[in-house]
Order: structure tokens, then C-alpha cells, then sequence
């Protein structure tokens, strides 16, 4: 079917997923554009961008600069604003003129360190992919950039893949750490709602890491390589937290897999070698995946019409699958219309791309939970929960993911 859009809107883009990440992190992100990312990612995408500074620039890219290839001034004015502002990082992102002009952003990068001293690095980033991609791949970059050996701590944890297009506002996030903390477990940092660079920094002591969106993956893979932490996929969601909590357990009491820890700049020797492939960034095994580790029982295997469908990312969806199943004893089919997919989706659950291809499926649906905005393609006969996701309709729903919480 076409891939076009005439309802519902698509999802938040990569450029906005690189601002979203890095927003709290003290760094400088600089998308290269003539001025339309940013008016998205601040109306629509940022729900932080009224009571959170951050240092989010937009390089104006006009059509002569575009044509030229004069890049010395895109440097220029960075060097400007980083003299004045002193980041902690700089970090740039294309859009679709520059990915298609072809520029050199990893050389880019390299000419900023040398000129400021600042770390400074690209995500790989077009206009093309979702925010997943790249929220992900810059979080890898701040992985592969600013973590350094530690030894590990019993019982310490990072959750990884942590960002408002997800999880909403903050309140969210701090409850989804309660529930782990209430099992005994220390959060050392979450990547990246609520904590610095710094507490950033010390993801290496952490005993296991807890990938609680598609998002944390890249990240994981590149702290497994460089310290040898073990990592899981799920989202601790309300009535599923023993079963992650047992999970974490039993992979931070296996035998780490082996790692030579280099004292000496560890950062540098071995986060490049991953950080090069993508296919390894993003990599995943079923045992990895907490929602995926059920017992055989009636509900397993397709079922043509499940009792609920709900729409959305697919680890936090998939864990909402999972609780639901376990707690209520209906079939839940989840339907993703995501980029990244591979690894993180039950059978039962279905890859769905655009908007013919949703309504089609959809109209069997009987119980649907999705963000408001997918209700005018939804079956009239259909019962509707609403359950708003930023990343799709940014922040029209946003009081009502407050109310959500207060009934959760």
C-alpha cells in the first residue's frame, strides 16, 4: 500500500530525537538546516523547551551556502558560540539538504575539536528515519565519548533509552524508577532524563543495564563493549516489575562475558569499534528480551482477532503487552509502526507502515489503546483508550498524560 499520510501525522523525526537526548546533557546540538527542524522540534516535539534551558542551535543554512559548500562558515559561527558558551560537547546533526549534498560531518566534527578543545561529534542523522534512530545513535555517542572504566557495584543499574518523546515529563520517569528502586535496585543514571553528563560518566559501575525503550539499545551495545555490562530490553511498567527485577538478578549474577579492561583511555580503543557498524549497534538476541521469555500457555501463537491491540514503541509497548497478558488473561497483538524493529517484537505482533496499511488492520480491532490521534482511523465499533505518546502527537495531549498518571 502507499505510504502516505491524509489523518494522522508520522512519527518525531531523527534530528528531534538527537535534540531530545542530548537536551539535558550541558552539550551544544547543532542541526544543519535553513530553518524548519528546529520551529518542529520546539513547537511540537519539546516538551521541556518552556522551563529547561538547553543549547540548541539551528545553523540557518541558506541556498547559496547549500550550493557552495561553504561549510567554513557553519564552522565559524559554531567556534563563535562555543567560545562564548563553553559547552560540555558539541554535537551535529544533518537534515535532508546536507545529507544529500553530501557533507562531511564526521570531518566537521574533527575540525571543531581541534579548533576548541570541545569533544565534538555527528550523528548520522537525514530527516528520514524516525527519532528512534536518532535519539539512539547520539546516545551511543555520548557512550563511546565520555564514559571511562569504573569497577562494578553490586546491585547499581543505568536505564538506558530514557527520553520525554517516550516517557512524557519527568513525574513519569521518577515513578518508573521507584518501581525498580523498591526491589532494591540503585539507579545510577538515566540516559537521559534527570541527569547530568557527569552521573553519565559512571555508567561503567553499573552491575547490569536496563535498555527501557529501543532507543537505549546503541548505547548498551557500546557500554557491553567497553566494560563488559551485560544489558536487558523492558520497560518496567506497573505490574510488571518482579519480572524484570528477577530478570536483572539472574543476568547480574551471570558470568560477565569476557572483557579486558584498558586503564589507559578505554574510551577511545574500544568504543570506535562498534560505534562503526551499525547493524552491531543495534543488535539484539531474544534472551536479552524480558517480555519475550514467556512459558508456553493458551495464549501463545497468533490469534487472528487479539482481545486488545495497542500501537506504539516496541519495548514499552511490548512490557504493557506482557503485564497485560499476565494480569488479565487477554490475547494483546501490538502493532508497530516504528523504524527499529528487528529483535524486540513478539509473534503475534506486526510491523505497520503508514496510514492505509494501520486502518486496514485496524478495523478488526476490538479494544485499541493508542495516542488520541490514531482514533479517526479506528473502527467506530471499536473501544478506544487513550494513551498519548510525544513522539506522535507531541504536546496536545500532554495534560492528559498527567491525568494518566494520577489513575496509574
Amino acid at each position: 500500500m502507499r505510504q502516505a499520510y491524509r489523518i494522522i501525522p508520522i512519527y518525531t523525526a531523527d534530528v528531534s530525537g538527537v535534540c531530545s537526548a542530548l537536551y539535558e546533557l550541558g552539550g551544544m546540538t547543532v542541526m544543519h538546516d535553513p530553518s524548519g527542524c528546529n520551529s518542529t522540534y520546539n513547537t511540537h516535539d519539546e516538551i521541556r523547551w518552556y522551563d529547561q534551558d538547553s543549547l540548541i542551535f539551528i545553523s540557518g543554512l541558506t541556498d547559496i551556502d547549500a550550493i557552495m559548500g561553504n561549510d567554513e562558515k557553519f564552522l565559524r559561527d559554531i567556534e563563535d558560540v562555543a567560545e562564548e558558551l563553553k559547552p560540555k560537547f558539541i554535537a551535529l546533526a544533518s537534515s535532508p539538504i546536507p545529507f544529500m549534498n553530501g557533507t562531511d560531518f564526521p570531518g566537521l566534527a574533527r575540525a571543531l575539536t581541534a579548533e576548541t578543545g570541545i569533544p565534538a561529534f555527528s550523528v548520522p542523522t537525514s530527516g528520514m528515519h524516525d527519532y528512534v534512530y536518532g535519539a539512539g545513535l547520539a546516545l551511543s555517542e555520548i557512550a563511546r565519548h565520555f564514559t571511562g572504566a569504573a569497577e562494578k557495584r553490586k546491585r547499581k543499574l543505568n536505564l538506558l533509552g530514557v527520553t520525554p518523546l517516550d516517557f512524557g515529563p519527568q513525574p513519569m520517569v521518577d515513578a518508573m524508577k521507584r518501581r525498580l528502586e523498591k526491589y532494591g535496585w540503585e539507579i545510577l543514571s538515566t540516559w537521559a532524563m534527570g541527569d547530568t553528563l557527569e552521573d553519565l560518566s559512571h555508567a561503567g559501575e553499573a552491575e547490569v543495564n536496563l535498555v527501557v525503550s529501543s532507543v537505549g539499545i546503541p548505547a548498551a551495545n557500546v557500554l557491553r563493549e567497553k566494560f563488559g555490562t551485560p544489558f536487558l530490553v523492558g520497560t518496567p511498567v506497573e505490574g510488571y516489575e518482579d519480572e524484570i527485577s528477577d530478570a536483572l538478578e539472574k543476568a547480574a549474577g551471570s558470568f560477565y562475558e569476557a572483557f579486558e579492561y584498558k586503564k589507559e583511555n578505554p574510551a577511545e580503543k574500544n568504543g570506535t569499534q562498534i560505534s562503526g557498524r551499525q547493524e552491531e549497534l543495534w543488535k539484539v538476541t531474544p534472551d536479552q528480551v524480558i517480555y519475550l521469555r514467556k512459558k508456553d500457555s493458551p495464549l501463545s501463537g497468533f490469534i487472528p482477532t487479539p482481545d486488545i491491540t495497542l500501537i506504539g514503541e516496541p519495548v514499552t509497548m511490548g512490557s504493557l503487552a506482557a503485564a497485560i497478558e499476565q494480569k488479565c488473561g487477554k490475547k494483546v497483538q501490538l502493532l508497530c509502526p516504528l523504524e527499529i524493529t528487528e529483535g524486540l517484537l513478539r509473534q503475534e505482533d506486526e510491523v505497520i507502515r503508514g496510514e492505509e496499511a494501520m486502518e486496514e488492520k485496524l478495523k478488526t480491532a476490538r479494544i485499541i489503546v493508542a495516542d488520541p490521534l490514531y482514533r479517526p482511523i479506528c473502527s467506530e465499533s471499536a473501544t478506544f483508550y487513550e494513551m498519548p505518546h510525544i513522539a506522535f502527537s507531541g504536546r496536545i495531549y500532554l495534560k492528559n498524560l498527567y491525568n494518566f498518571r494520577k489513575t496509574t
